[in-house]
């Protein structure tokens, strides 16, 4: 379980490094969205367009990222919504044995079919069709618009990293059904490092 719980220590050591690093999307994504309404409203009241589908376009893919990004972090932390008429009330144990249920019947599962089911909507986003040949990638069909198949490939990167930061909250669950964890390391969200028992 040792081992196990090393792996763990590092998936969230990566998925906190990830969260981190999108962080700093946020400021990026308020700054741009500021410079499209200042534009907007200058634009308006001297007459000329100032905006552009360039800055429009960026604003929500940096949201869309940080979205998308941000999944396994919130998932580390223990942030998702839940609603915890029952969960709130349970036990440490009883709500590690639900979160490992809910980690391997429906995060695991349906992240690997959103893998699935996307890779090929991807791919051609690429420019990979489905029968080999290599086509221009996709971009916005807007003017001056941005490329949109670096942006669909988050929609494979973020079910993947919930999948990594699954197993690592599966591996925790497990631990502390075991007797190998602490059951309050699962709780506390900021201690990096569990407490084994």
């Amino acid at each position: 379980m040792r081992g196990l719980l090393r792996l763990s220590k590092g998936i969230d050591a990566f998925t906190e490094f990830i969260g981190q690093l999108t962080l700093w999307l946020v400021p990026l994504v308020v700054a741009v969205g500021v410079w499209n309404v200042a534009n907007r409203y200058v634009g308006r009241a001297i007459g000329i367009t100032l905006g552009s589908n360039f800055y429009i376009e960026a604003q929500w893919y940096i949201f869309s990222v940080i979205f998308l990004m941000g999944a396994a972090y919130t998932l580390k932390h223990g942030e998702h919504v839940r609603v915890d008429v029952f969960y709130g009330k349970m036990s440490p144990l009883a709500k590690a044995r639900v979160d490992l249920f809910g980690t391997l019947f429906f995060l695991i599962p349906f992240c690997s079919l959103l893998i699935y089911f996307t890779w090929p909507y991807v791919m051609q986003s690429w420019g990979f069709v489905p029968n080999g040949m290599r086509v221009v990638w996709e971009v916005s069909p807007d003017p001056g618009g941005l490329p949109r198949a670096p942006l669909k490939t988050f929609i494979l990167i973020s079910p993947v990293l919930l999948i990594v930061q699954g197993i690592s909250e599966a591996i925790k669950n497990v631990a502390v059904l075991t007797g190998h964890l602490e059951p309050t390391a699962l709780a506390d969200e900021q201690n990096p490092d569990l407490q084994e028992v």
